[in-house]
């Protein structure tokens, strides 16, 4: 009876957002999905319509609803070019919520979710076992970019070039840390985040080694959590509110001015959507979270914000490096000049643009699984773009785009290097 009583509440939210859309059709501009296919049913203000009938539907055809929902990116294009200022994203993961919560999770989610991610020690063991047997059913295929393929794994992730999980990772390297502010004045909790930690450690290790040159102290406690973003794409509630706990719980041991990440994704949903999905949570848990939300910025947009670094003129041999604005990041967050400060830290690299900088690269998430062709074809065009500015590398602050980026460049057997601009700033350093 709860659960439903949940449902019916959730249902009323939705009715109140959907009002918004005044299908002026101006999302279909922006969309990748609906730029390749051209259907309505792939655009947010069709998506929309059929959500205006959802408790019908529900009924009628719950599984051909889920289908539409789900054939989603959630990279928020739509929602930051709405001129009525509809919240698409919001919307679409209640709606997510709510037909999960109808139909119920798929078996194979319901383990990877509820057995394995929120539970982050098992989690992390589970992963460090893949690491070890990984080389026994992969090929590396790409030195400059360090992707492998998998003929073994084809039936599941078809031709992709993957980025193997790292064989130390991030949390084996530095278990935690508690530093106290140096000639910065300033002390920061860090998320390294799921990949950076278990597939771009040296990503993490980069931040640390820009953080301590600049005498800020940093809180990584033990025991972090995944920011909850896959599991509330699928619909997953209780996974996802376990996970925030989690990391709640953790980070209310530290005292700090800032929470930075390395990564869009999990700093849009950790200062976006934790707030907006606590309506479940207690009262005192929802204060928390609107406190520490408030804390929580990119890392990119904290070292030029906040330490006020100002960039170099770059050297004459410069490398040319090319910058992928993510969804997150640009979109959702607004954060687009600092990375780009941050690369010109480096005098050895100087930026070169590319066309539509901010078009979404196609990963999403599970979305490269469950839509492996309209993925790909999105991942194209911004390989194309990227390779058209001749760059040598192509940097970016998510690493979720780093996967897919890696992946269609390596593809085409391009030899661009991908990284996170807290990499090229840290070898300066």
């Amino acid at each position: 009876m709860s659960e439903m009583k949940e449902l019916l509440r959730l249902l009323g939210e939705l009715d109140d957002q959907l009002v918004g859309c005044m299908r002026c059709g101006m999302c279909q501009a922006v969309c990748p999905i609906y730029g390749q296919s051209g259907r309505e049913a792939d655009v947010a203000r069709g998506k929309i319509a059929l959500l205006e009938g959802l408790a019908h539907e529900l009924v009628k055809d719950p599984q051909g609803v889920q289908d539409k929902v789900t054939r989603c990116l959630l990279c928020g294009s739509c929602a930051a070019n709405c001129p009525s200022g509809v919240k698409a994203l919001d919307i679409f993961l209640k709606a997510r919520v709510i037909l999960t919560g109808y139909l119920g999770l798929s078996s194979v989610k319901k383990a990877i979710f509820r057995g394995m991610l929120v539970k982050p020690k098992l989690f992390n063991r589970l992963l460090g076992m893949a690491s070890m047997f990984q080389g026994l059913f992969t090929s590396p295929v790409n030195d400059i970019i360090g992707s492998s393929c998998s003929r073994f794994l084809e039936p599941v992730l078809g031709d992709r070039h993957l980025m193997l999980l790292a064989k130390t990772p991030l949390h084996k390297e530095v278990p935690s840390m508690d530093t106290p502010a140096g000639k910065s004045g300033l002390k920061v909790a860090f998320f390294p985040g799921c990949l950076a930690d278990k597939i771009f450690p040296r990503v993490g290790h980069a931040v640390l080694k820009v953080l301590n040159h600049h005498g800020v102290g940093v809180f990584m406690p033990e025991g972090q959590a995944c920011c909850g973003i896959p599991a509330l794409s699928s619909g997953d509630r209780e996974s996802y509110e376990k996970l925030v706990r989690a990391n709640l719980a953790v980070f209310a041991a530290g005292k700090f001015d800032a929470l930075v990440t390395p990564c869009a994704t999990c700093t849009s949903t950790m200062k976006k959507i934790w707030p907006m999905m606590s309506e479940g949570m207690s009262a005192s848990e929802q204060a928390a979270l609107r406190e520490l939300s408030a804390k929580i910025m990119d890392v990119n947009a904290f070292v030029v914000d906040k330490l006020g670094l100002a960039a170099p003129e770059p050297n004459a041999d410069a490398v040319s490096v090319t910058v992928h604005d993510p969804c997150h990041l640009k979109k959702s967050l607004g954060v687009s000049a600092q990375p780009r400060t941050v690369l010109s830290l480096n005098p050895h690299y100087k930026v070169t643009e590319m066309a539509a900088s901010d078009a979404c690269c196609g990963c999403g998430g599970s979305f490269t699984l469950a839509y492996a062709d309209m993925s790909a074809k999105i991942g194209q065009q911004k390989r194309d773009n990227i390779k058209n500015t001749g760059a040598q590398v192509v940097a970016m602050g998510c690493p979720a785009c780093m996967l897919q980026i890696s992946d269609m460049l390596s593809r085409n057997g391009d030899r661009v290097s991908v990284k996170h601009p807290m990499e090229l700033y840290a070898e300066g350093l």
